[in-house]
């Protein structure tokens, strides 16, 4: 993917803001020497701009594939969800977006799904979700989306950890990306 001005900024922000060299145990139980907390940047004004800016771009690049929303799992995925349908609306272009919960809620509606009145049956939907290290809460937000009758056309994420992620999905036929990946934040 092209490093244009907005790219660089935002892998500055990622660089100074959300990443950290410490020992941590990761959702996937793994131990790492590093943690990237991608809601540091994608909470900040700059950053959320240019998340939006820079995942609506890839939506507008993806020529023969639809995309009639925007999701993905709480909570890394809501900042960025809202920064894209943010941009998608002052680009006129206006996508609708959802969360999808960590577990049916338990009263009310009982969904999966918030924003779901914005969805059409058989929606074509891209997830998003914030760092990817095996794939774990994508994977499980696809089974959520098709048991619900939509279509998972592609995942992004902000860093994909380069740790087995990219395959899970792509081994469950989910086209991915990811708009940086480890390697860029430790070339800084």
């Amino acid at each position: 993917m092209f490093m244009n001005e907005q790219r660089k900024r935002l892998l500055t922000l990622l660089y100074e803001r959300s990443y950290e060299r410490r020992e941590v145990v990761l959702t996937s139980g793994r131990r790492s020497s590093y943690y990237i907390d991608g809601k540091q940047t994608t909470l900040h004004p700059e950053g959320a701009y240019l998340v939006g800016e820079l995942f609506l771009e890839v939506i507008h690049s993806l020529n023969d594939v639809k995309v009639d929303a925007v999701g993905g799992p709480t909570l890394g995925a809501d900042p960025i969800v809202t920064a894209i349908t943010i941009a998608s609306y002052l680009h006129k272009d206006p996508l609708p977006g959802f969360i999808i919960r960590k577990e049916p809620k338990r009263h009310g509606t009982m969904q999966w799904i918030e924003g779901a009145k914005s969805l059409n049956p058989g929606a074509s939907v891209f997830l998003v979700e914030d760092v990817m290290t095996t794939g774990g809460s994508l994977l499980k937000a696809v089974r959520v989306v098709r048991e619900l009758g939509y279509n998972v056309t592609i995942a992004g994420v902000l860093v994909d950890r380069l740790e087995g992620g990219r395959e899970a999905l792509e081994a469950e036929s989910v086209p991915f990306f990811s708009l940086f990946t480890i390697k860029d934040l430790t070339v800084i």
